[in-house]
């Protein structure tokens, strides 16, 4: 099961907390809607607070990819603060560690989005 809590940091930058698992199934796509709720009302930076995600598989990595493409198109930014190892692994074995930006804290990745 995935509980997802958003939080709006200021206008244009929305935090995500997940904690559970990121897997085929309703999960993945409660995240999705999530995502484009968040976008569709301005949202462009975008924390994922990934310290409580205990597993993600193919699916739950390809909704992270289609978010990354969203923002792409918009000038966004997205950002996985506290990522767990078995989660960091998960990327890693993909090679996407190379293209999603990962932070230690969500401090960190705050500071990271540029000023608006």
């Amino acid at each position: 099961m995935l509980e997802i809590q958003t939080e709006d940091i200021r206008p244009g930058v929305a935090l995500i907390h997940l904690s559970g698992k990121l897997i085929m199934g309703p999960e993945a796509a409660s995240m999705e809607l999530l995502v484009n709720t968040r976008l569709d009302s301005g949202a462009r930076h975008l924390v994922f607070n990934m310290a409580q995600v205990k597993a993600i598989d193919s699916t739950g990595i390809g909704r992270f990819i289609s978010t990354y493409g969203r923002l792409m198109q918009v000038q966004g930014t997205l950002g996985m603060a506290g990522a767990t190892k078995v989660v960091r692994q998960s990327f890693r074995v993909t090679r996407l560690d190379t293209v999603f930006k990962f932070y230690d804290t969500v401090e960190e990745a705050m500071a990271a989005i540029p000023a608006a």
